[in-house]
């Protein structure tokens, strides 16, 4: 009798642990370079989603361990990882969809208003059917704001002076500054502070915590204040498969935090980040430079709309309703 209620309460104990091992769910997740404003929602996610599950759904954070920040998709539509965040301009022929995001002078003019756009975007089926290729489900968009230039050597003091400078500057924003006879150059942040003090570049494109965490501020005589020529659209993903194999409980739980994940990377970045903007460009020495309304106008004017119909029939070409992604993007930007 002993040694049968014995048995009972072993296997029932090997039972409830297996059921326990079961119902735990561990995710990878690839980023890269450091913790930064730029990854703050992938981490408060996975503080959530944890907190939510009472820990049995997991979210392991890789900074550049699992995969390069150029090869995050690829790794996603294999199942190397369930999660990962790239940038749409890292390789455009692989996402077109969502590279309308990163035209230039589309006149986004807040992280709010960043996700407000992405998320309409993310929303339409022929985004969904881009992204689907590789297997990925678009989870939430990296909003940021309008990129600027930080440079070495002589300040540029008027547009004209962007002539023959090599900067690092990708998707649209590289355009814009190609139009105005700078020499765009495309190449991942890891690689950038090195570019820039070797002399392959002399400027870089950047949002302010890129400038930060990438170190370029460390070695920038100059930055442009107002130039604003667009930002990059830098979406996390999940693998679809991973999603749909989730427990009903695990997947509301992912879902359902994503909201406070993303004002959770607004506040840090509207706060912690830009109150350290200013004095870092007072700490270094670096000349603010500033552009007046007429060049500015001048530079739109020569750049936005010709950037947007040659994106407009590129895509078209290649299977996409691009007209309409693109009129989706402006009018909900304009907030119609």
């Amino acid at each position: 009798m002993t040694r049968n209620l014995l048995k009972m309460t072993t296997l029932s104990a090997l039972s409830m642990l297996m059921v326990a091992e079961a119902a735990a769910t561990e995710w990878n997740v690839s980023l890269w370079g450091k913790r930064r404003a730029f990854t703050e929602h992938v981490e408060k996610l996975a503080e959530l989603v944890s907190q939510k599950t009472n820990g049995e759904f997991t979210l392991n954070l890789s900074y550049g361990g699992l995969s390069k920040n150029r090869e995050n998709l690829d790794g996603i539509s294999i199942g190397a990882f369930e999660m990962a965040q790239f940038c749409a301009g890292y390789h455009a022929d692989k996402n077109p969809s969502i590279t309308v995001l990163e035209l230039p002078f589309l006149g986004v003019d807040s992280l709010e208003k960043e996700i407000e756009v992405s998320r309409a975007l993310y929303a339409h089926p022929a985004t969904q059917k881009d992204l689907a290729r590789w297997n990925a489900t678009l989870l939430m968009p990296s909003p940021l704001p309008q990129y600027n230039i930080a440079g070495v050597g002589d300040a540029p003091k008027s547009l004209g002076d962007f002539e023959g400078l090599t900067v690092r500057a990708t998707g649209g924003i590289g355009k814009a500054m190609a139009a105005v006879g700078a020499v765009p150059t495309s190449m991942s942040a890891s690689e950038v502070r090195q570019a820039l003090d070797s002399g392959v570049v002399k400027a870089v494109a950047f949002a302010p915590h890129a400038h930060m965490s990438f170190g370029t501020v460390e070695s920038a005589k100059w930055w442009t204040t107002n130039l604003n020529p667009g930002t990059v659209n830098c979406p996390v993903v999940v693998n679809t498969d991973a999603l749909d194999a989730l427990s009903d409980d695990h997947r509301a739980a992912l879902l359902g935090s994503v909201d406070e994940a993303l004002q959770h990377y607004v506040d840090v970045y509207n706060g912690k980040t830009m109150d350290a903007w200013g004095p870092k460009l007072t700490e270094m020495g670096i000349e603010q430079i500033t552009f007046d309304d007429a060049e500015l106008t001048a530079f739109r004017e020569k750049v936005a709309g010709p950037a947007a119909a040659a994106w407009i029939e590129d895509n078209k070409a290649k299977g996409l309703p691009a007209q309409e992604l693109y009129d989706l993007t402006v009018k909900t930007i304009a907030g119609n």
